[in-house]
C-alpha cells in the first residue's frame, strides 16, 4: 500500500462541513454531529490508505467548520499517514502570523502532515466579523500571502504592509516538523488568480465543479509559465484538482442516489447567494455527462474523468468532496471506500508510468 501510494497522483477527499436538510428526510443533524461524522470520515479515508484530508473554512450557521485547524488538530489523534489540509483557509481575512502557528502546530501534533491551503473564500461574511473591508479583497490577500511566504522561510521575521503591525525581528514559534510548510493557493477560475500563485512559486488547487475541464487548461498553462518567470522551478508548481464526487456500482445508480443532494446543495447554495435556483434533473444529467468535471458514477467512470483531465493537466493531486447536500454519512463512508479501493489503485498505477 505505501509502495503504492509513493507513486502516481495524490487522491484524498476534503469537506466545507456544510449543515443542510436531507432532502429525503428531511432531517438536518447539528453541529455537533457534523463535527463528529468529519472525524469518521477522516479516520476511514486514513484506514482505507487515501494521501490528503481537506477542512474549508466558513463562519455561518450553515457550516460547522469556521477553524479548519482546530478540526484538524483533533482529527491527528485518530490518524497516522493521511496528510491534514485546509481546503481553504480565508486568508484575506487572517492573521498570516496566527495561521502559521496554527498550522505550524497542527504540523507537530500530526509529525508533520500538515499544509495550508489558503484562499480569497467563497463568501465574505469574515470581513465584516474581523474588521476589514471588502474594498481590499486583492490587496489584503497579496499582502497576507507575502507574509506567510516569510513565515515559513523564517524563524525571526521583519516584516511592514498596509493591513497589520508591521514586524521587527518577531519570534515565530513553534517551528513545523516539516522543513517548511507547504502552501497552495485555491484558484476558482480567474486568470490573475492562476498568475499569483504561479508568481508565489506555491500549489494550485483548482475549484472544477462542472463544465468540461478543458477551459481551465489555460489557467493551468499560465499559472506553470508565471511560476517559470518568476525563476521558480517547474518541480515546485503542484497543481491540485478538487471537485464534487459520488460514487456507485453503476453510473446510473450513482446519479440517482446522488441528483437530490446535489439539487439540494445548489438550492441551499443559491439561496445563500440570493437566487431561488435548483438544477433540474435535465441540467444535472447535461452536468454529469462523460466530458464535464462533475466527478459522478460507476468507478470506472470516475477513473475515466480523472484520467481525462491528468491528460490535459497533468496535475499532482485530486481531492474529492463526497459530503454534500445533507447525505447521510453511511452514503459518504461508502464514497469513501470505493474511491480508496476502486479508484485510487488504477488511478496511481495509470498516472505513475
Amino acid at each position: 500500500m505505501n509502495q503504492d501510494k509513493k507513486s502516481g497522483l495524490e487522491i484524498g477527499i476534503y469537506t466545507l462541513a456544510d449543515i443542510g436538510p436531507d432532502p429525503l428526510t428531511g432531517n438536518t443533524i447539528t453541529a455537533k454531529e457534523r463535527v463528529k461524522e468529519i472525524i469518521q470520515a477522516a479516520k476511514l479515508a486514513d484506514e482505507a490508505g487515501l494521501d490528503v484530508f481537506g477542512v474549508g473554512e466558513h463562519h455561518r450557521l450553515d457550516y460547522a467548520s469556521s477553524s479548519p485547524a482546530v478540526l484538524l488538530a483533533a482529527v491527528a489523534q485518530g490518524t497516522k499517514h493521511i496528510r491534514l489540509t485546509s481546503t481553504t483557509s480565508v486568508l484575506s481575512t487572517l492573521d498570516p502570523v496566527r495561521l502559521f502557528e496554527d498550522f505550524a502546530t497542527l504540523d507537530l501534533l500530526s509529525d508533520g502532515r500538515a499544509e495550508i491551503l489558503a484562499g480569497r473564500g467563497a463568501f465574505i461574511e469574515s470581513f465584516p466579523l474581523f474588521g476589514y473591508s471588502t474594498n481590499d479583497y486583492d490587496e489584503l490577500f497579496e499582502e497576507h500571502m507575502d507574509l506567510l511566504l516569510q513565515l515559513t522561510e523564517n524563524e525571526t521575521v521583519t516584516w511592514s504592509g498596509n493591513f497589520r503591525p508591521s514586524l521587527r525581528n518577531a519570534e515565530i514559534a513553534p517551528r513545523p516538523a516539516q522543513e517548511k510548510l507547504p502552501v497552495w493557493i485555491g484558484v476558482g477560475g480567474t486568470p490573475e488568480s492562476a498568475v499569483r500563485a504561479g508568481r508565489f512559486g506555491v500549489g494550485m488547487a483548482l475549484a472544477i465543479l462542472g463544465g468540461p475541464p478543458k477551459r481551465f487548461k489555460p489557467l493551468v498553462d499560465l499559472y506553470r509559465q508565471a511560476g517559470i518567470d518568476a525563476g521558480h522551478a517547474a518541480e515546485a508548481l503542484k497543481v491540485g484538482v478538487t471537485g464534487h464526487a459520488y460514487i456507485a456500482k453503476t453510473t446510473q445508480q450513482a446519479k440517482d442516489e446522488f441528483y437530490p443532494y446535489h439539487s439540494n446543495y445548489w438550492a441551499y447554495l443559491n439561496r445563500q447567494r440570493g437566487m431561488g435556483i435548483k438544477p433540474s434533473r435535465a441540467e444535472f444529467e447535461q452536468m454529469a455527462s462523460p466530458d464535464t468535471a462533475l466527478f459522478v458514477g460507476s468507478p470506472q467512470q470516475v477513473v475515466e474523468k480523472i484520467l481525462q483531465q491528468y491528460e490535459l493537466f497533468g496535475h499532482q493531486r485530486f481531492l474529492a468532496q463526497l459530503d454534500i447536500g445533507g447525505q447521510p454519512f453511511k452514503n459518504v463512508a461508502k464514497g469513501i471506500e470505493l474511491l480508496a479501493t476502486e479508484v485510487a489503485p488504477i488511478v496511481r498505477r495509470e498516472t505513475s508510468k
